[in-house]
């Protein structure tokens, strides 16, 4: 039993020596990599150069000048990729002094082959009138938004789809808000207000008032 206490008392008296070392080997152990991209030939800078950690997920990106930084492990691997360029790999050094290292990564271009294209006339200028003219052009993102923009798709889709959780609650609070505007009185009768007999007879005209089972697929979108 008095040897386990002296071992205890041991442990306690070199823990915060051994927790010194480790903290200082840890701090040994971080390094910032500062550099700048730039190509092989021409010692041009090279932006948007994805710089990552190899096997973790986080990484940087150089600037529109080449430059990156990034802070990492001694031992670890850094990989150079870009559209264009070849990937490259540095392996930091696990002997480098200090705690900051300045790199210049020189990016190759890399050459893509694309596929043989031939071209071919069309037979006649018969043929080519007839495809032309039959030609399907798909619509620009202008002609899709005023399609998805039309008055009667929107009426067509608010009478089937429910509301969404801010419109239920901007009509929540609404009725909430007038509940309480006449609490302790009469709410005002909208018999004898012309607008609002406009607006009923416009509802009527736009058949608003129908059945959903003798209006469905109304619409044909």
């Amino acid at each position: 039993m008095h040897k386990k206490i002296s071992y205890i008392l041991f442990s306690l008296l070199f823990l915060p020596f051994l927790l010194k070392a480790q903290l200082t080997q840890f701090k040994d152990s971080i390094i910032q990599i500062s550099g700048i991209t730039m190509t092989a030939d021409s010692l041009r800078a090279v932006p948007a150069v994805s710089i990552l950690i190899k096997g973790q997920n986080r990484g940087t990106i150089s600037n529109p000048q080449g430059v990156f930084s990034i802070v990492a492990f001694k031992g670890d691997t850094l990989t150079f990729s870009a559209i264009g360029y070849k990937r490259k790999e540095f392996r930091i050094p696990t002997t480098l002094p200090g705690n900051a290292y300045s790199l210049l990564q020189l990016m190759v271009d890399d050459t893509t082959y694309l596929p043989v294209t031939i071209i071919k006339p069309y037979p006649s200028k018969e043929e080519f009138e007839k495809a032309f003219v039959s030609m399907d052009i798909p619509d620009d993102q202008y002609e899709l938004a005023r399609k998805n923009t039309e008055e009667a798709k929107l009426r067509a889709v608010s009478r089937y789809v429910p509301p969404d959780a801010a419109e239920a609650t901007n009509m929540y609070f609404n009725r909430q808000a007038q509940n309480l505007y006449y609490a302790g009185q009469l709410p005002p009768q909208n018999i004898m207000n012309p607008l609002a007999w406009a607006q009923f007879i416009q509802a009527w005209k736009r058949g608003d008032f129908k059945s959903k089972s003798n209006n469905s697929y109304g619409y044909g979108y």
